[in-house]
């Protein structure tokens, strides 16, 4: 059983990694597969790192972990990152493989705008974790009508909330504050070696 857990990772944090180590436990997953966006659809970051950045930080944040892996599917693919082009591939490459899409719970609510949001459901189940800006009551209401839409299968993860985004980061380092603790000591010394936000 494998995780994929998509995103811009711009950059990848804290929150991020221990989010992935919680749901790998808790729904007994052989391994953890992250993948950076090259083009992420949704998001319009003026101060979106590389994708080859993105990547890099990702990859030397899970180094040490011999569940996760980071996958380079969407860089090597044009035109804007699709996760469900994404689980069509993976699928295709580990047919006897049962997939979960991690996402958090304001992703829920947004999917139905997703690319192809059935080939989605239709290759992976979907693992959601709580996020603190997220309608509980909006959450649980998408949950049951793509399940009546599409026979979804969506758990909801008992992971704990862990206030640490991107976005955050990000802001802290224009604003010349330390992110130490809020990414792994690599990332951060990756950030400062290569100026980036």
């Amino acid at each position: 059983m494998i995780g994929v857990f998509g995103g811009s990772f711009n950059p990848v944090h804290s929150g991020h990694l221990l989010l992935a180590e919680y749901i790998r436990e808790e729904f007994k997953l052989d391994k953890i597969v992250f993948i950076p966006a090259k083009k992420p659809p949704h998001k319009v970051d003026s101060d979106l790192a590389t994708a080859q950045h993105r990547y890099n930080m990702v990859q030397i944040a899970i180094s040490n972990n011999p569940f996760f892996e980071v996958s380079d599917t969407e860089l090597n693919r044009e035109g804007l990152s699709y996760t469900a082009d994404t689980l069509v591939e993976m699928r295709e490459e580990n047919p006897d493989k049962k997939f979960f899409f991690i996402c958090g719970a304001d992703s829920i609510i947004n999917l139905s705008t997703w690319h192809n949001v059935n080939e989605i459901f239709k290759f992976a189940d979907v693992i959601a974790a709580g996020r603190a800006e997220a309608s509980d009551i909006e959450f649980q209401n998408m949950i049951q009508w793509y399940q009546e839409q599409y026979n979804a299968k969506i758990f909801c993860s008992g992971a704990p909330l862990i206030e640490i985004s991107s976005t955050g980061v990000r802001n802290r380092i224009k604003e010349g504050k330390s992110i130490r603790y809020m990414v792994p000591e690599m990332v951060y010394n990756y950030i400062q070696l290569h100026r980036l936000y």
